[in-house]
């Protein structure tokens, strides 16, 4: 395996990083903000953004992650965790700019490889052009998240349509989104994996109701992370299902394996500039006669931090490259081991960061709260820390079970 880029990616890395240092990291504070500020019912995203994503667009900077020639620049896996990592040096902003953000990448992803022409159409083509936003509708609050065989939200059909009651939590991007892609329980006597099914569900439709924001560490506004009711909420079958009946779980299994890549090669990125501003800090602040990169401890966190990085980007570029070899489901254990580890890695370089600038680190005047915050999250969302090491820990049996078969043979 070669994970040197590609001459394109290389090309494309270039393009990218320049736009983001004249574009993108001068009015970082500023789109954040208007996040916050602007972002509504029917804002999908603030008026600072669209004209970045405009010029993103104009430059060819768009849908990078979309592996079809068709509907993206058809890069590998290996090739766009390059890129991946790049803008999440500026996770809050920059997957925004290039519309590369989740959760609408993979509700691009699933659409594009199970939608109807119409739903195309509808759905996909808007996503596509940068126009709407989605959200993605899985975990329930009196349900296991870890475990979307055992979904609660209920969809019955009722001549030609489907009648949806349940309720969704942790509906991440939800404010400002056209349309909900929802798994909902259609049979419930079919086999465990076989009782859901994937659903599109317009966000103006009458039973669709926005609970409340629900706090991330303190933080409830911008497009959120949402709990949303469906009563009576009555969608047609034909215009809605997405994928075939009962095929919900395996529907969501092709849109978390990339996910979870993503956002293990965003959070490299997000390593990488925690590491950097720890740095600059050290090299600039004076304490007790001398600067505190020449205290020990802060060489330690430096050094350390490096060491991790390095580790888990060799990590994911590994993991990347079996999905480009093998597809999600061969490689499901090389993506739990890579998001295992991944999101600890990131958490703890941002945390010496904020060690090493004290007072400021924990507030926002500097990036590294909101690293912390926006990013603690993916420790329990696409599958918790202990549900990656259960599946790791379940490979690893079975391929000591086999070496003890052989042996006794």
């Amino acid at each position: 395996m070669d994970f040197e880029p590609t001459d394109r990616c290389k090309a494309l890395l270039e393009q990218l990083r320049g736009f983001m240092q004249e574009h993108v990291y001068p009015v970082e504070d500023e789109a954040v903000a208007a996040f916050d500020d602007e972002v509504g019912a029917r804002t999908a995203f603030p008026g600072i953004v669209v004209a970045l994503r405009e010029q993103a667009k104009a430059a060819g900077l768009w849908n990078l992650f979309l592996p079809s020639r068709d509907d993206g620049p058809g890069l590998t896996n290996g090739e766009y965790g390059v890129l991946c990592e790049e803008m999440g040096r500026s996770t809050l902003v920059a997957p925004y700019v290039f519309n590369c953000q989740p959760p609408d990448s993979g509700n691009m992803e699933i659409l594009a490889e199970h939608a109807t022409h119409h739903q195309r159409e509808r759905w996909l083509e808007p996503l596509l052009e940068g126009d709407i936003r989605s959200c993605y509708a899985m975990t329930e609050p009196d349900t296991p998240g870890s475990d979307p065989t055992g979904l609660g939200c209920l969809a019955v059909q009722d001549g030609s349509d489907w009648v949806i009651n349940g309720r969704k939590w942790w509906c991440t991007n939800a404010l400002g989104a056209q349309v909900a892609i929802v798994m909902a329980v259609t049979d419930p006597e079919a086999a465990k994996h076989k009782r859901a099914t994937m659903l599109l569900v317009p966000t103006d439709t009458p039973g669709f109701e926005y609970v409340r924001p629900l706090s991330n560490m303190g933080h409830t506004a911008g497009p959120g992370h949402w709990e949303l009711r469906f009563e009576d909420c009555r969608v047609p079958v034909e215009e809605s299902t997405l994928g075939p009946r009962t095929g919900g779980f395996k529907v969501s299994q092709d849109r978390l394996g990339p996910g979870r890549i993503h956002h293990c090669m965003r959070l490299i990125g997000v390593a990488e500039r925690a590491l950097e501003l720890m740095c600059q800090r050290a090299q600039s602040r004076a304490m007790f006669g001398s600067l505190l990169a020449d205290k020990q401890f802060v060489q330690e966190f430096i050094a350390t931090s490096r060491a991790e990085i390095d580790q888990a980007r060799l990590l994911t570029a590994h993991a990347a490259w079996k999905l480009d070899q093998v597809g999600n489901r061969e490689a499901r254990t090389d993506l739990s081991v890579t998001k295992l580890v991944v999101p600890t890695m990131a958490l703890n370089v941002v945390d010496r960061a904020i060690q090493v600038w004290g007072g400021a680190g924990v507030s926002d005047d500097t990036p590294l709260a909101a690293m912390y915050r926006y990013n603690r999250m993916l420790r329990i969302g696409d599958g918790a820390d202990e549900v990656h090491k259960q599946v790791i820990a379940r490979t690893e049996l079975r391929k000591a079970s086999a070496a003890a078969l052989v042996g006794a043979a």
